[in-house]
């Protein structure tokens, strides 16, 4: 049984505590707590835990006796001394109300192939289970986790190297680190070309992050532990004064939430130099700002559509962003990769200057979005999309690459725009209809034929507004 077959059957389990009016969200936090126990033993890692609370003792109780037993755990672990366990288990409650639904889940995770789960990743079928939770559009979970194919990419694009620190402001599940983790892992033999001080290095304080939602923060931190990595993750708002020790970064690679600050609040940050209620325009101020001034510390940055264009104050980032650091590129994602289906993003990549002044001289700007394919449950991305886009941001001289989506605008022309960079989008095929009308229409066929594309075409209108308004919802 594989890591696949065995996250179907762990998510299956979710039909056991429908009665008990449990979401999917709960559902995976509930399931941390349990297989963090069951993890532990398959690790042979359990000295940390104490005894009495360890896996063979939710399996040796039954009934009541084990639903009591197991919400003392919860309480217990949340205080013991191992850092780690203490933030997994704070504040930890459970969502369970029957005794035998808690029963039926711990007998099934114990009966699971743990053989071919060692053999396969512990780590690589925790973050299966967050894969697939994000998948399920009634969990709500997309909103923090970024398409693993998306994720790869972009560390293979800005390339994290053995000794950089490396950032994520934002870390939902803690993916971007554990790809960049995995990423210098395969490069160095899983460390073994690294000397035992480098080794210890990029386990306990090369991969950093913050996350504010307290449930996500638990699952960062389990996601990175089965994948031996211990660096710290801060729990609280990285826009907050929390963040302002988050700095001198080699590489930084996130995917900020959308939206703005609950209540219209600005950020308690006092060292941001323009102040706006814009989550996106203050984590960019963070980002570059955070960066070492060293010509190398490099970025890549998940942002929406509006920080592209937002007049005001985000002109102003984004000319303070292209004075500090080198904006060399940005790639326009489709629309479809992401939980609400009408949310543009874009990829901002730069890279931090060693003066704070005429950075960016030229920025290149890659059209993945117009007339791609519709990306989602049914069709979705994968590695082998952004081929045509790694090929042109590694092209050795980008002015020769021969491809209509690939165009660069020079910093001069973004100046007299407002700094406008929502810029690059190549024509549309898909409104070539109102365009090529015949006049007349020479038959009653074809006025039904056009008529009908015209309808096709509304509706696709009709449908992204509706995804639109959803993602407004969220």
């Amino acid at each position: 049984m594989g890591n696949q077959e065995i996250v179907q059957k762990l998510w299956n389990l979710c039909n056991v505590l429908r009665d008990d009016g449990i979401t999917y969200h709960q559902y995976v936090t509930e399931l941390t707590y349990i297989l963090f126990l069951k993890m532990m033993k398959e690790k042979d890692n359990e000295k940390h835990i104490p005894e009495h609370y360890r896996w063979n003792s939710l399996v040796n109780k039954h009934g009541l006796e084990l639903y009591n037993h197991y919400r003392q755990l919860l309480i217990d672990l949340g205080s013991v001394e191992n850092e780690i366990i203490q933030q997994i288990y704070a504040n930890a409650t459970t969502n369970i109300d029957e005794p035998k639904n808690l029963e039926k889940i711990i007998r099934s995770i114990d009966d699971l192939d743990w053989y071919s789960a060692r053999e396969e990743g512990l780590g690589d079928l925790y973050e299966g289970l967050l894969e697939k939770n994000a998948s399920e559009t009634k969990s709500g979970a997309g909103q923090y986790f970024t398409p693993r194919p998306l994720i790869d990419v972009l560390v293979k694009l800005i390339n994290p190297l053995p000794g950089e620190r490396c950032n994520d402001p934002a870390a939902g599940t803690f993916g971007f680190m554990i790809a960049a983790d995995t990423h210098i892992r395969s490069k160095t033999d899983d460390y073994f070309d690294l000397g035992e001080k480098e080794a210890e290095f990029q386990r306990t304080e090369a991969f950093t992050g913050g996350e504010l939602v307290k449930d996500t923060h638990r699952l960062a931190l389990m996601n990175a532990m089965l994948h031996d990595m211990y660096g710290e993750i801060k729990l609280g708002d990285t826009l907050s004064d929390i963040g302002t020790d988050m700095k001198n970064y080699d590489v930084v690679l996130t995917n900020p939430p959308f939206g703005t600050k609950k209540g219209g609040e600005r950020p308690t940050r006092d060292d941001l130099t323009f102040t706006t209620t814009n989550k996106q325009l203050n984590f960019l101020q963070h980002i570059y700002r955070s960066l070492k001034s060293d010509g190398k510390a490099r970025a890549a940055v998940v942002l929406p559509d509006n920080v592209l264009f937002e007049g005001g104050v985000g002109a102003k980032v984004r000319a303070d962003l292209m004075d500090k650091c080198n904006l060399h590129t940005i790639l326009r994602l489709p629309t479809g990769i992401f939980y609400a289906q009408g949310v543009k993003t874009n990829v901002l990549f730069f890279t931090r200057g060693e003066k704070d002044k005429e950075n960016t001289k030229d920025v290149w700007i890659y059209d993945m979005r117009t007339n791609m394919q519709t990306f989602g449950k049914r069709n979705p991305l994968i590695e082998k999309h952004f081929d045509e886009f790694i090929k042109a941001y590694q092209a050795e001289d980008r002015s020769k690459v021969n491809d209509e989506r690939w165009n660069v605008f020079n910093r001069e022309d973004i100046s007299k725009k407002d700094e406008n960079l929502d810029i690059g989008l190549i024509a549309d095929e898909s409104l070539s209809v109102y365009k090529n009308l015949p006049d007349p229409i020479d038959s009653a066929e074809e006025a039904v034929s056009k008529l009908n594309e015209a309808v096709s075409l509304l509706n696709e209108v009709i449908e992204e507004l509706r995804a639109m308004e959803e993602g407004k919802d969220d």
